[in-house]
């Protein structure tokens, strides 16, 4: 069933208990943010026009309180003849011009920004194609969907605002506290005495934020991949009856996010409310000291009312410093994960730069192949020596976990093999570029995966271009047909997400097509017939021995009806080789096979072969509690 979280331990529900760490390292975890550079970097034209832009507009800004100055003192002092006019057109011009740089700028920048989430999620996507199973095993397809979307959103606010607020604030500042002191030295001074401390609760409390966006963001991550891997379950969470179930571990899911961000967003508008109640100490100081210079005549109406602007504009910026680092906090915080993903080292290196003849036999060697999965106790697969002939058939047959699906895998290079351990005609699979190697050799997977397309669609998945005859030919081959005449739309039915509207069956078989029509030198069927019938299975044997009679075809089964056609058979357990040879050389040792074989055929009305086939199996696994039965019900 699906589920994003484990009934059994504590799992993920673990991590959702305790306060996140309180790393005093913030600034450090800022470091991120500099592999977004290059990115930035494309478009540093762009960025440096819209910053210049927007300077430019902040510097317009900063003379309307002159203008305003001009006007209140020619109202204010009857000495100076009243002068509205002049200061209103300026007023009015400069806040026109501001108004079309500002826009333009602002959209440059918003272009910038999304340009750059584009690059992101296109190395993000890029990147996971390439990766192998261990992989996904680390990282669930929720999680990969939340970083794609959540964290790199996280990214653009600081691309399209961090830089521009950056640059701002120095420049705010500096062009304030310049008019500032201009105008009245002591007061300014005074004034702006508050401002470092503002700046150092900013600075102390931003250095905790890092742990909160984390954790905010990871368990975002597991409601996306809870929600994910349940709507792929449905059918089985319906088939039995665990929707309320499922309702209320979402609930807590849900609920656990929810707890994180209440507790960020509560933190960042502490420190907002921190650093806005200390700025409100400066314009006391202007009310009081500023006053009483006015009413002494020290200072001017008009000068103490662009004075007072002045400071509104330097200490909403100091006071935007705890805004700016929450966002590049949770920017780099974003940036870290985006990262683990796009600098993910492949498990297969590709040799794309070699280059091998295609003229060369469908061939098929394997030499002392041992193959453990990431993290797993055992080897898979125990040194197998394995010859296919060019135009031959074989089958390996055995248990479930008996490794076959991992030759296959291997063959393909879906797992890291060693160099001189796998031969195609005669050459090192390990020297073939991955996407020549997978050109030349077709894996049908034990799992079938149809695409939310037209059955035609699904079955041209690698060349939509190939005409309707070859897919009908797949079609027939792979013992369909009859099932795609009745549809009313034919090949061109749309089958639903993951083949909905197909039975299991059904889709297998389309899958098969799938690999059929790619006619390439090397097929590879992992038991491809295990969801159909006894009749089926011969119709599709049949269009396998008419369309690949001189080629090479490996399948996986657990049925000896099927493993009989083959030329050669090889019979799995524990990941060893148990026995091999013809159908008939199989059948006259007596062996495993045989007994397997009368076992299927319910031949043995005394069960002897039955109790000595389990015996075998007994006798060759490791874990005495595997289920020694699997094979025999097959």
């Amino acid at each position: 069933m699906g589920g994003g979280f484990s009934r059994g331990g504590g799992g993920h529900r673990a991590s959702f208990r305790g306060a996140p760490t309180r790393e005093r390292s913030s600034f450090k975890h800022l470091g991120h943010l500099k592999k977004l550079l290059p990115y930035c970097k494309r478009y540093a034209w762009v960025l440096v026009f819209s910053i210049s832009g927007l300077l430019l507009q902040r510097f317009g800004m900063m003379w309307l309180p002159k203008f305003m100055q001009v006007g209140i003192d020619s109202l204010a002092n009857p000495e100076i003849p009243p002068n509205i006019v002049l200061p209103c057109l300026g007023i009015l011009a400069v806040t026109g011009l501001n108004f079309l740089i500002f826009v333009w700028a602002r959209r440059a920048l918003r272009r910038v920004s999304i340009a750059v989430t584009y690059d992101l999620r296109k190395r993000i996507f890029g990147n996971t194609q390439i990766q192998g199973p261990g992989f996904f095993n680390k990282f669930s397809t929720g999680d990969l969907m939340s970083r794609a979307v959540n964290d790199v959103s996280q990214v653009r606010m600081s691309v399209s605002f961090g830089w521009v607020t950056v640059v701002m604030f120095f420049f705010t500042i500096t062009m304030g506290l310049v008019f500032m002191f201009s105008m009245s030295p002591g007061l300014a001074a005074i004034t702006i005495l508050p401002l470092p401390f503002v700046a150092l609760v900013g600075f102390f409390m931003s250095r905790s934020m890092y742990p909160y966006f984390i954790a905010r963001q990871e368990a975002m991550a597991r409601v996306t991949s809870f929600t994910q891997e349940n709507l792929n379950g449905i059918r089985t969470i319906q088939a039995m009856s665990q929707e309320a179930s499922e309702i209320e571990r979402f609930r807590e899911a849900s609920t656990q996010y929810i707890k994180k961000a209440y507790r960020a967003t509560r933190f960042m508008q502490f420190m907002g409310i921190s650093m806005s109640g200390l700025t409100m100490i400066s314009p006391l100081i202007i009310l009081g000291y500023g006053g009483s210079l006015v009413l002494e005549g020290n200072l001017s109406l008009g000068t103490w009312t662009a004075f007072s602007t002045y400071l509104v504009m330097v200490t909403s910026s100091v006071t935007q410093i705890g805004w700016s680092l929450s966002m590049f906090t949770s920017a780099a915080a974003g940036t870290e994960r985006i990262f683990d993903i796009i600098d993910h080292e492949p498990e297969v290196k590709d040799d794309s730069g070699s280059v091998i003849d295609e003229d060369f036999p469908a061939q098929i060697e394997i030499r002392g192949l041992t193959y453990t999965y990431p993290e797993a106790p055992t080897p898979s697969l125990n040194n197998i020596e394995l010859n296919v002939e060019p135009g031959k058939t074989i089958a390996l047959l055995g248990r479930m976990g008996s490794g076959k699906s991992t030759v296959l895998k291997s063959i393909v290079r879906l797992n890291d093999v060693k160099p001189a351990t796998i031969f195609l005609g005669g050459h090192d699979i390990c020297d073939f570029p991955i996407k020549k190697l997978r050109e030349q050799i077709a894996l049908v997977p034990q799992y079938a995966f149809l695409f939310s397309a037209t059955i035609k669609e699904n079955i041209t998945y690698d060349d939509p271009e190939r005409e309707d005859e070859a897919v009908w030919d797949a079609i027939d081959a792979a013992g369909l047909s009859d099932t795609v005449s009745e549809f009313v739309d034919g090949i061109d039915t749309i089958v639903g997400e993951r083949g909905v509207t197909l039975s299991g069956g059904q889709k297998q078989r389309a899958t098969l097509a799938r690999g059929l029509i790619r006619d390439s030198k090397v097929l590879l069927l992992d038991d491809v017939f295990s969801s159909v019938d006894t009749e089926t299975e011969e119709r599709i044997i049949s269009g396998l021995n008419r369309l690949r009679a001189d080629k090479t075809t490996i399948l996986i089964s657990h049925r000896v009806s099927t493993a009989r056609h083959a030329d050669y058979i090889y019979v799995f357990d524990n990941g060893r080789i148990l026995e091999q040879g013809t159908h008939e050389e199989l059948i006259s040792t007596g062996g495993y096979y045989a007994d397997l074989e009368g076992v299927q055929s319910n031949q043995d009305e005394d069960q002897s072969r039955r109790e000595r086939l389990i015996r075998t199996l007994t006798e060759n696994r490791d874990d005495p509690e595997d289920d020694v039965t699997s094979v025999v019900a097959s």
